[in-house]
């Protein structure tokens, strides 16, 4: 069973990075410069978890833009992205967000817009990788 934890940056970064560090640097091949970015300790910080062990993150700054949404590949597929977002989605509305946003890799817009955030503007690159803006309103949800 995956529970989902707010957690602050300076007492989860060591669950934290190892997955970002799995999945954007290992698999993707973003330059360690640009993962690590030094915004994270101001972001809201989520944390999947089975057990003891860390398997998700995401993080959403001040602004409402939800980013570095990362699941171990070995537990993709099962609901944990899902249930990451809808949880931010949730602090974003607590929080009064009129909007939430992020930019989604090109392959991951379907399952974005499963969870209703709609396509705005043109593909554009972040890190070598295809992206396109994806806004999800609040106000009158």
């Amino acid at each position: 069973m995956i529970r989902i934890e707010q957690v602050e940056w300076a007492e989860s970064e060591t669950l934290i990075r190892p997955i970002r560090q799995a999945v954007f640097i290992d698999e993707q091949h973003v330059p360690v410069e640009l993962e690590w970015d030094g915004l994270d300790e101001a972001c809201w910080q989520l944390l999947a978890m089975d057990g003891d062990t860390a398997v998700g993150t995401a993080r959403m700054n001040a602004d409402g833009k939800i980013g570095r949404v990362a699941v171990l590949k070995s537990w993709r597929g099962l609901g944990v992205g899902r249930q990451l977002l809808t949880a931010m989605v949730e602090i974003a509305r607590n929080a009064e967000y009129p909007a939430v946003m992020l930019a989604a890799q090109i392959r991951a817009i379907p399952f974005y817009q499963r969870i209703g955030f709609e396509a705005v503007g043109a593909v554009f690159m972040d890190a070598g990788i295809a992206h396109r803006k994806m806004v999800l309103p609040l106000n009158g949800d």
